[in-house]
């Protein structure tokens, strides 16, 4: 499985705290997959960049998802 580039992790770590900077800051420390959280989420995996890197939020109707799987991931840490 290969990690996440080098600017994806700077947009991540420079972005103003969200729910999707979050999920990007765990995800990028577990090397868990874009492609895991788009299928999960029905999204395109260039909107889950674009939450990593804080250019944008995920939708209402997605937080309630986002949060089991932020939960998920720091359980299994």
């Amino acid at each position: 499985m290969r990690g996440y580039s080098q600017i994806v992790m700077e947009a991540n770590q420079n972005a103003d705290p969200s729910l999707g900077v979050t999920l990007g800051a765990i995800c990028i420390s577990q090397k868990y997959p874009v492609t895991k959280i788009a299928k999960r989420l029905n999204i395109s995996r260039q909107a889950v960049y674009d939450w990593f890197s804080g250019k944008a939020k995920p939708a209402k109707d997605k937080e309630e998802i986002i949060n089991r799987i932020i939960a998920e991931l720091t359980i299994e840490e």
